[in-house]
């Protein structure tokens, strides 16, 4: 894993959308949703996190970057 792909809870929803799909799902699980209506959902991870009440930001950023690393 690159510097440049690496995930923060700062990433948008819409660097995922088109820079790393497969996070979709592990994001969906997480109950933070990337697409609305078809498109992608705006703001951060952090930003979505907050508005959805979840509070375990880092785990999820920990676990987003541990799929980064084992592709």
């Amino acid at each position: 894993m690159t510097v440049s792909t690496k995930i923060s809870k700062d990433t948008t929803i819409e660097e995922i959308t088109e820079n790393h799909p497969q996070l979709i799902k592990p994001l969906k699980k997480y109950g933070i949703k990337c697409i609305a209506c078809g498109e992608p959902v705006w703001g951060t991870i952090e930003d979505n996190a907050k508005n959805k009440g979840i509070e375990n930001i880092d785990e999820i950023v920990v676990s987003l970057n541990n799929i980064l690393g084992e592709e």
